[in-house]
């Protein structure tokens, strides 16, 4: 099987499908000229043409806008946001047009849209441009959130979205627009809403998703593998819908539970977790659910403080042996 970037399994879903369907197209800042700010959409334009790959202005509130009429009308838009920082200026009309569309006529419109682009930290840009909204969609009746964590899982959920018929939110990191990963030559979906275990193990669970997959779980897995305990480890790949019934069928098994996510925590996907392993797999419980997220502050732009705000591989190995030899 060959290696192929995170940036590539994106385009090769975005183009299999466009090639498809006409009704397909994509808009966003900087997507056509200059290949995207990514280079997600490298060649696209040369392929479809100007009115199938369109560069927009900077104004997301408008050709958000027009892309949600443009789905409601037989079409079925991707848009590209440079960052999902940017998607707060049209956050009017993600929450409340496309997430409603389908409710408020009676099941007489769909709206079949992508909402895609970078989330989280990169790097020194800034509190503003360093922020995690997956779960303020996710908290949106409406809305699907998809979040891969490899460029196998990033291929067949785009091509898993952009094919719903319901607004998803597709969120990615520019950490891992160059990540390799083993994607086949022939055309594959991955269903929405289904965890994958890539690892299976016998002492305690940890869950996660997007970056923090590669970047703070691997590492605290190898590390506590050493160490002779066996993490069991579940990629939830999407946080709407979540799929509970993984988390809660390896939780019985190990009886133990870490989430690692990269928002605040407050109101957080890892909160949602843990109330829902409490409420359900309460008697299954050797230990107190454990979470690691980023620090309740905006992120600063210093690399020391960057660092000492977000999750890690210690801060992972440190709650793992916490949950491990609580009762011991």
């Amino acid at each position: 099987m060959r290696e192929i970037q995170f940036r590539e399994a994106l385009r090769e879903a975005m183009n299999e499908e466009m090639r498809k369907d006409d009704k397909i197209f994509l808009m966003g800042e900087e997507v056509a000229e200059y290949n995207g700010a990514y280079k997600v959409s490298q060649g696209m334009l040369d392929e479809f043409g100007p009115k199938r790959v369109i560069d927009t202005p900077i104004a997301e509130l408008g050709f958000t806008g027009i892309a949600i009429g443009a789905a409601m009308n037989g079409l079925r838009p991707i848009v590209e946001f440079m960052t999902f920082n940017f998607s707060l200026v049209a956050i009017d009309q993600i929450i409340n047009a496309a997430a409603k569309v389908l409710s408020m006529s009676g099941g007489q419109f769909n709206c079949p849209i992508v909402f895609r682009g970078p989330t989280g930290n990169a790097g020194q840009l800034g509190a503003q441009h360093s922020q995690n909204f997956e779960n303020w969609f996710a908290n949106c009746p409406g809305l699907k959130v998809v979040i891969p964590s490899n460029p196998y899982d990033a291929k067949g959920l785009m091509k898993a979205s952009i094919l719903d018929n319901n607004p998803v939110i597709f969120m990615e990191s520019e950490l891992m627009y160059g990540d390799k990963g083993e994607v086949p030559e022939e055309e594959y979906i991955i269903e929405i809403g289904k965890a994958k275990v890539t690892k299976e193990g016998t002492d305690v669970t940890i869950v996660s998703f997007g970056k923090m997959m590669s970047r703070v779980v691997a590492p605290a897995v190898e590390a506590l593998t050493k160490e002779g305990i066996n993490v069991e480890v579940i990629d939830l790949r999407t946080v709407r819908p979540i799929d509970f019934d993984a988390i809660l069928t390896s939780v019985k098994k190990t009886n133990r539970l870490v989430v690692v996510e990269e928002a605040w925590p407050l109101a957080s996907i890892s909160s949602e977790i843990a109330f829902h392993v409490q409420k359900n797999a309460f008697d299954y419980l050797d230990a107190p659910v454990l979470r690691i997220t980023c620090a309740d502050v905006p992120l600063p732009y210093a690399p020391t403080l960057i660092a000492a705000s977000l999750p890690n591989a210690e801060r992972v190995v440190k709650a793992v042996k916490d949950v491990m030899y609580v009762s011991k």
